[in-house]
């Protein structure tokens, strides 16, 4: 018989004791009611280039929405409660940064030089935030600083006024650091986050959306890399009315090395959404892209759409990204679109691949067969499914608490 602590591990590390892989939406299984997409060697080519769409700081360049527009197409637009449309006058919630002594921690004015090193708006609602916002707040990482702790920015909201908020978080030459950004409350909140990572840098961002029920809120985070330097952005999605996320790597030196993961449980009238872009534009860099995400009661609604561009100069690239998501219960909805454009047909390698499934029975029964309870079953396979990116934010006290919040998501759905 089986105990509960090696089915943990089983559905964690995705085979059984046999060796035989049982792990849901794993690569190469073939489950009942999977919709897979897979490109390895033919990637699929966008109809409209990333590297050709419109930035701009001003709102004016971006027309109105109508929800017909490719990068807005899953959006409900009405659920947005007029962070597309109206005045950002809120003021938005409260930040407060914990951090050691040699991190630097200043707000600044709107006309701060350092904002839009990193970024520059690609939709309106990122536009619409940039004017209007009147400070921002700047977290400096000194050059060659390696910190023993994180950076904690608490990010709390207490009202749903429409309002814009900037972060800068800029890591020094050879540093190494990471910084969290918690995010709860109640909030309408257009977001933008800036990331400069400097050469020889080795930083990670976990941004955590545990908002109340009804927050709204999308945000732009967007990173600038540096030569021969390491990024790694974590996002963990669990709680709001609707989360849309666009988080962006835009390689600035040869040598860089990215890395993107995404957890998001999504309940009853939830809808989470990310897009990710990563922008190859300098030879000899690596990207690697993991999301995964678990749905469950009606009308839970997932979107993840990944871009990777590779461009004409990076030469050497070698790039992948993968979306896995679980559906448990029906009426949910899962939708991922992974895109792959390349220049150049001189790169160690590129791919991509998605898959949608539900549970499969023959899971369950290789546990049930072995003594364990179906409702203990499920959880395992839920949490092991989830678990590879709760291990990456890579702090243990915040990876714990990462896991007690899935347990309480698969508990409220009596799994």
């Amino acid at each position: 018989m089986t105990d509960v602590k090696t089915a943990e591990k089983i559905a964690i590390d995705g085979f059984t004791e046999e060796g035989e892989n049982l792990s849901p939406l794993n690569e190469g299984s073939e489950q009942l009611g999977m919709k897979k997409h897979s490109h390895g060697d033919a990637p699929v080519i966008p109809e409209a280039s990333r590297g050709e769409r419109k930035t701009s700081y001003k709102l004016a360049d971006f027309a109105p929405l109508t929800g017909r527009e490719e990068d807005w197409r899953f959006t409900p637009l009405k659920r947005l409660r007029g962070l597309h449309t109206d005045e950002l006058t809120g003021t938005g919630p409260a930040i407060e940064v914990t951090a050691a002594d040699a991190v630097t921690v200043e707000t600044v004015g709107a006309d701060d030089a350092r904002r839009g090193c990193a970024s520059v708006p690609d939709d309106r609602v990122a536009a619409a935030a940039w004017e209007a916002v009147k400070e921002a707040t700047v977290i400096t990482i000194p050059a060659e600083t390696e910190l023993d702790s994180e950076v904690t920015v608490a990010i709390t909201g207490t009202d749903q006024a429409a309002a814009a908020q900037h972060l800068i978080i800029d890591a020094g030459k050879f540093s190494r650091a990471v910084v969290v950004l918690e995010h709860q409350g109640t909030t309408t909140l257009a977001q933008n986050v800036e990331v400069l990572v400097g050469d020889g840098a080795d930083l990670t961002v976990v941004s955590i959306q545990e908002w109340d029920d009804d927050a709204v809120h999308a945000s732009s985070q967007q990173a600038k890399v540096g030569r021969d330097a390491h990024y790694k952005h974590v996002a963990v999605n669990l709680g709001g009315d609707l989360v849309r996320l666009t988080p962006s790597s835009r390689f600035d030196g040869p040598g860089g090395d990215v890395e993107m993961y995404g957890l998001y449980f999504a309940d009853a009238g939830q809808h989470f959404e990310q897009r990710l872009l990563v922008d190859h534009g300098v030879p000899n860099c690596k990207s690697r892209v993991t999301y995964k995400g678990a749905l469950q009661g009606r009308d839970a609604h997932t979107v993840w759409v990944g871009d990777v561009l590779i461009r004409k100069e990076a030469e050497g690239t070698d790039s992948y990204e993968t979306n896995r998501n679980l559906v448990l219960t029906e009426g949910a909805r899962a939708d991922s679109v992974p895109n792959l454009e390349i220049e150049t047909g001189l790169i160690e390698g590129a791919g991509h691949a998605s898959a949608t499934g539900r549970f499969d029975d023959e899971q369950l029964f290789y546990f049930m067969a072995r003594g364990i309870p179906e409702d203990v079953a499920r959880r395992l396979v839920v949490r092991g499914f989830l678990n590879e990116i709760i291990q990456q934010i890579g702090v243990p006290a915040l990876e714990e608490r990462m896991s007690e919040a899935v347990e309480r998501e698969l508990a409220a759905g009596n799994y």
